[in-house]
């Protein structure tokens, strides 16, 4: 019993350290950088003139935000600045893909729920259902780790507005009926800065798995 539980702790470890070895291949043993792309640095096309971008051609970031999260504090955009965040958004009465997007960001709190400097914003696009109380109930059923997995609710209006033209993302209001708000299934890698990294599928694992991989890339250049 005991050599076996010596070989389940090995397997173990060796899992554990599969990221951190191709991070160290890709930096330290080959020519080429594992670069992750910073996105947006000529400004943010915007064909349908929705957004207000204004003269701004150069890099763009996350704006300025403030929403409640459920735990009825205020959370925004102050909150991400030194710190990685991972976002999405979602509505708690989702029919469609949010239960597997939220079931994915499961896995990726678990990668990083001892990294302080990763976060995860999950908003919601449905404000007027998806009150602190409502928002706090989805948290408890997918096991949200305070101060590392914020739900949050606001303004709708601010809301769509913030993933349309700040993480330029497409979002369609569904008017109260759950079968009729689009979203988008990405999850949204945002660096310290507050620059746009890189979008993942949260529906496909795969896609979580290069998130994954990817944010410890960044981890590892602050360092």
């Amino acid at each position: 019993m005991k050599m076996l539980r010596f070989i389940q702790i090995m397997v173990l470890v060796c899992v554990l350290m599969i990221p951190v070895l191709i991070i160290l291949f890709l930096r330290g043993f080959t020519s080429n950088e594992y670069d992750i792309p910073i996105m947006y640095e000529q400004g943010v096309e915007d064909p349908y003139q929705e957004c207000d971008y204004g003269e701004n051609t150069g890099q763009h970031f996350i704006p300025e935000f403030v929403f409640t999260d459920h735990l009825n504090r205020s959370i925004g955009r102050e909150d991400m600045e030194g710190k990685i965040t991972i976002v999405d958004f979602f509505f708690t009465s989702c029919p469609s893909i949010c239960p597997v997007m939220s079931a994915e960001m499961e896995r990726v709190q678990d990668a990083f729920r001892d990294e302080e400097q990763v976060q995860i914003f999950s908003i919601s696009i449905d404000p007027e259902y998806d009150s602190p109380e409502v928002l706090a109930a989805y948290a408890d059923r997918h096991m949200a780790e305070k101060d590392k997995w914020y739900f949050l609710t606001g303004d709708k209006e601010l809301t769509y507005e913030l993933a349309r033209c700040g993480f330029v993302l497409p979002t369609i209001d569904g008017e109260g009926n759950p079968d009729d708000f689009i979203h988008s299934d990405k999850f949204v890698l945002v660096d310290e800065s507050g620059r746009i990294r890189g979008y993942y599928s949260g529906t496909q694992r795969e896609g979580v798995d290069q998130l994954i991989l990817e944010t410890k890339i960044l981890l590892y250049d602050k360092e």
